[in-house]
């Protein structure tokens, strides 16, 4: 996210790890749980700052 230097989609993680979406999905919603990330447009993700 941070190299990106831009909110990222979900979608935008998964095709730059070449990862499973619902991990993907998963570890997103255990980042917003911890408060790591957060969403400033709807379903973009940035770090949390």
């Amino acid at each position: 996210m941070r190299e990106a230097g831009k909110p990222v989609s979900a979608g935008d993680v998964t095709k730059a790890l070449g990862a499973d979406r619902k991990e993907v999905d998963k570890a997103f919603a255990e980042l917003k749980k911890e408060g790591a990330i957060v969403s400033p447009v709807r379903c973009k993700w940035q770090p949390a700052e």
